[in-house]
């Protein structure tokens, strides 16, 4: 009898575990789909990065079942190296692409992309809106068709960006950067991130009974400039109610080379009015102020397309299969430093939220019928509370996302790019974070360290300081963060060979972020260089700099 009773539960048991173990590989073996959604100079002002101000309800409520990456930074922050660099997985000095004017494939090499290897793989690759930058640094055509299975949706309104279509208070029309408009009498009578929403949510409708996964990336236009977005926004930001950053002056001890001079706002009618000064201005307060309140505005203006979008995969029964990231290319400064845009090293500017969700992984599958993403209306005056996910406080950085979604979605791995990678179609210069998704305390003891770098034509600031041209390059600076620290060299620069000069040292920088978190006490000049060092080694730096068949600029420093 004994012997029976042990024999039924074994029985039993080799049920269960069958039942158990087939369930755990129809989870590893399904075919996700892809959402990548990409927000254009987006900086980490969301509530679920703990911002006070910024309402974006939307996101915040996909943070709560995502991983939410607290340390992720851009490789430059400017938009097409940027984008090039992520989508490629390959950093600025691989990709050679420093400006606007060059073509990756053609310039350095024919770098296999994100949404061409999962094509390679099977999958319907979709674009809309900015994904690529445009024009010469995607062949003007954002990579088609090597990247996309069907060309890339553009909006239509989009060609009236930069018109003069922002009305100011005597009726007349103006290209301004504060440009909240009423919509209806917008040219077409829309926006072009409205229209972004509507062709995404289209598409989604046309794949949801496809036999084959897809990969939608999604590139919304804003919180770029100029700040063109529904008036109704600015009712959430009371200028009252607005600060100035916390810390608006100059450093006393940034060389010269590192300051950005804002040149592309200063193009603008309304901030030309202002007659500023060149390279420092400063800008008025109550302008800065002002914006300041369209840039948030313009935030919550992204949520809310967002949020519709993430409401279309609910309705059409797509949120269980599908894995969603959210990022941006790079940061943006809000009068930090005495600096606005991008171009720069420091965190304001190259430091992005990474939001990345995958059912049955970073929340439990929605059980049937049960909503993951309802759209959340911001002007309803009550601001939801949600749980802030499964945060992660470990550096890691755009170039990490290619190799991390190929193994999310099962594909097979990239292997790491050797040191000279160029004739390298598929290699990646990234980390795969898919344990760290799976398991946000993992290797938190482990350094980790991000690599930024921006270019400049001169020791003194000039006109082009911001965006130099390849030929004009003659000055890189190579940026290292820490968790403790931000660490940057000005070294000279090659343009025809893409190399610098390690010992043509022209300043540098070192923050010490426990007690200087705003990067504004530049102590470099306090430490001995010559013996500076990791704390620990750092065995992927030669690799993950990719500056061969050139030397590693942060050779000097391993």
């Amino acid at each position: 009898m004994n012997i029976m009773l042990v024999t039924t539960w074994m029985w039993l048991f080799l049920l269960i575990l069958h039942v158990l173990e087939g369930g755990v590989f129809a989870v590893d073996s399904k075919q996700f789909n892809i959402l990548y959604v990409i927000a254009d100079d987006l900086r980490p002002t969301l509530g679920c990065y703990s911002d006070p101000v910024v309402k974006s309800p939307n996101i915040d409520q996909l943070a709560s079942v995502s991983t939410v990456f607290h340390n992720a930074y851009a490789q430059q922050a400017v938009c097409g190296p940027s984008r090039v660099s992520f989508l490629t997985s390959r950093r600025p000095d691989t990709t050679k692409l420093y400006d606007f004017n060059s073509y990756w494939r053609v310039h350095a090499g024919n770098y296999t992309t994100l949404p061409q290897y999962f094509k390679s793989n099977g999958y319907t690759t979709l674009s809309v809106g900015k994904v690529f930058h445009p024009g010469i640094a995607s062949n003007h055509s954002d990579d088609y068709p090597y990247s996309w299975s069907v060309p890339p949706y553009h909006p239509p309104s989009f060609k009236y960006e930069k018109r003069k279509v922002c009305k100011d208070k005597d009726g007349t029309l103006h290209s301004n950067l504060l440009c909240a408009v009423d919509v209806s009498e917008m040219p077409l009578g829309t926006l072009p991130d409205i229209e972004n929403t509507a062709e995404a949510i289209r598409l989604l409708e046309s794949m949801k009974d496809s036999h084959h996964p897809f990969f939608l990336a999604v590139g919304f236009y804003k919180p770029h400039i100029p700040f063109r977005i529904p008036r109704e926004y600015l009712k959430l930001y009371p200028i009252e109610s607005m600060t100035l950053a916390p810390d608006p002056d100059v450093p006393k001890k940034l060389p010269n080379v590192a300051y950005n001079p804002w040149t592309d706002i200063r193009k603008r009618e309304d901030v030309q009015a202002l007659n500023l000064s060149f390279p420092y201005g400063p800008i008025p307060k109550n302008f800065q102020l002002q914006i300041r309140q369209h840039y948030f505005a313009s935030v919550s203006y992204v949520d809310a397309q967002v949020g519709s979008i993430l409401q279309a995969l609910d309705d059409f029964g797509l949120a269980k299969d599908t894995i969603v990231v959210f990022s941006s290319d790079h940061g943006w400064s809000l009068g930090e430093h005495g600096e606005w845009a991008k171009y720069s090293n420091f965190d304001v500017a190259t430091r992005v939220p990474l939001i990345v969700y995958k059912p049955g992984v970073t929340s439990p599958f929605p059980r049937p019928g049960e909503k993951t993403f309802p759209f959340i209306d911001v002007f309803q005056g009550t601001r939801e509370q949600f749980g802030k996910g499964r945060g992660v406080e470990r550096v890691v950085e755009l170039v990490d996302v290619f190799p991390t979604l190929s193994h999310l979605a099962g594909l097979s791995p990239l292997r790491h790019c050797p040191s000279s990678s160029f004739k390298i179609e598929l290699c990646t210069e990234g980390s795969n974070l898919a344990n760290l998704i799976r398991n946000p305390e993992r290797e938190l003891n482990r350094e980790a360290y991000s690599f930024s770098q921006y270019p400049r034509p001169s020791d003194s600031i000039q006109e082009n300081s911001d965006l130099p041209d390849l030929a004009d390059i003659r000055i890189m600076g190579y940026s290292i963060r820490s968790t403790d620290y931000r660490y940057t060299l000005w070294v000279g620069f090659d343009p025809v060979r893409c190399q610098p000069n390690m010992t043509d040292i022209h300043a540098g920088e070192m923050y010490l972020l426990a007690e200087d978190p705003g990067e504004d006490n530049n102590v470099f000049d306090e430490f001995d260089h010559a013996t500076l060092s990791f704390s620990r080694p750092v065995p992927h730096v030669e690799t993950a700099i990719a500056l061969a068949p050139i030397c590693s600029p942060m050779g000097v420093l391993v």
